[in-house]
């Protein structure tokens, strides 16, 4: 302790205690070969009431001191000496300034003027923007920097708010992130459609993110009576959902087999491609419903409901289909723009368009995952969509459970 001369005290608030935030921080700070001491503690006498922790940081060099604290701002720990956060205008288009504040998912602000303010528009691994009046802020991809614009650098002036628990209140917070496929797959069916119910009350809008295997499980007529039912407001996808669920539509098959039989269709391997070509010669999917020519499905629920949908391109894609966008800057800019107002995600059979979406995400919205492989679940916790509720099953059991919860057999 005698030898390390460089120090920082540090703070820590909310419910560090309950969230193990207050250990997870401790533990940074010896893991990166640093010392600590508490300097004050007060823990909260309720469960809804907040704690909080002053401490001192050691290390035995600045830069070892600099490598603690930045490990333990994203924990929410913060100086108790407030500056100003750093600003530098950006010397490229498409590119950050060196030293630029990396951001996390969760809720963050920034202190500008002496007055801390919110970052707008939060997501992981971004920059943050101030805007030319130096009184706003929001997240900004790297890609979409300009030269001149002005940038946070470092991590002086900001403080992070990690998602906190006063106590687990339902299953859905229990068994968060949880991605055994031994898990009482019907209690958490029930929590989920008890919190999409939440959210549709609340007025939040509800995300899906659907692979093709959907369409090829047979699960179709589950997302058809979500849309009908309001439990499914915003789409996003790619090619291929969009594709064999039109495929399904017009020849009954997916993947060339027919759904009701299970049988392989003469020539059936060029429905898809067949199904995509009438699509771009009717000029589109929404054409092709007005004019009669697609009348089920998933695709013809989102027209004919008005639930928009992002269908992002894929190296791999046939076609593709007119509404997707082949540009992955530009389908990523596309899938921001529609995320305004939701709180709830559902994730069904897409490990790509899964994980892509969870990096959008703020911490808060909540995310259901269900996929045949564990490792879709994993690859989102590891990077980062915590709120990520995973279960490991078939899509089609999952969907027809869920369904029925909400009590939308009927439609």
């Amino acid at each position: 302790m005698s030898q390390e001369s460089f120090v920082e005290e540090v703070e820590l608030h909310g419910h560090i205690i309950d969230s193990l935030i207050l250990p997870k921080v401790l533990d940074e700070i010896l893991t990166h070969g640093g010392s600590y001491v508490i300097k004050q503690m007060q823990i909260g006498e309720r469960q809804s009431d907040p704690s909080r922790a002053v401490i001192q940081v050691c290390a035995d060099s600045e830069d070892k001191l600099q490598e603690i604290l930045d490990a333990i701002h994203d924990h929410g720990a913060v100086p108790t000496t407030s500056q100003d956060a750093r600003i530098v205008e950006a010397d490229m288009d498409g590119a950050f300034p060196e030293g630029f504040y990396s951001t996390t998912n969760h809720r963050t602000q920034i202190r500008l003027g002496g007055e801390w303010i919110d970052v707008e528009d939060q997501e992981m691994d971004c920059g943050i923007l101030v805007d030319p009046e130096g009184k706003a802020a929001r997240c900004i991809p790297m890609a979409e920097v300009r030269k001149g614009d002005k940038i946070v650098v470092g991590r002086q002036g900001l403080r992070v708010f990690p998602m906190q628990e006063t106590a687990r209140q339902n299953l859905f917070e229990f068994m968060s992130s949880a991605v055994s496929s031994e898990k009482p797959k019907g209690v958490t069916v029930r929590e989920i459609a008890a919190t999409m119910r939440r959210s549709k009350e609340a007025g939040e809008k509800i995300l899906a993110v659907l692979g093709p295997a959907v369409v090829h499980t047979g699960s179709v007529e589950h997302i058809c009576r979500l849309i009908r039912g309001g439990y499914l407001n915003i789409l996003f996808a790619g090619n291929a959902l969009a594709a064999h669920d039109i495929e399904q539509a017009l020849y009954g098959t997916s993947l060339g087999v027919y759904l009701d039989r299970g049988l392989p269709a003469e020539e059936g391997h060029e429905h898809h491609l067949r199904a995509i070509n009438t699509i771009r010669r009717l000029g589109g999917i929404k054409h092709a419903v007005e004019k009669g020519v697609l009348k089920q499905g998933i695709m013809y629920e989102c027209v004919r409901r008005q639930v928009p949908f992002v269908l992002a391109g894929s190296i791999r894609d046939d076609g593709p289909l007119p509404e997707v966008i082949t540009d992955v800057l530009a389908a990523q800019r596309k899938m921001r723009e529609a995320l305004a107002g939701v709180g709830f995600c559902l994730m069904v059979a897409t490990a790509l368009h899964s994980i892509a979406t969870g990096n959008l995400l703020p911490a808060w919205v909540k995310v259901a995952c269900v996929d045949i492989n564990p490792a879709t679940v994993t690859k989102l916790s590891d990077r980062g969509s915590w709120q990520t509720v995973g279960i490991v099953t078939d899509a089609e059991p999952f969907l027809r459970a869920l369904v029925h919860d909400l009590g939308l057999n009927e439609l």
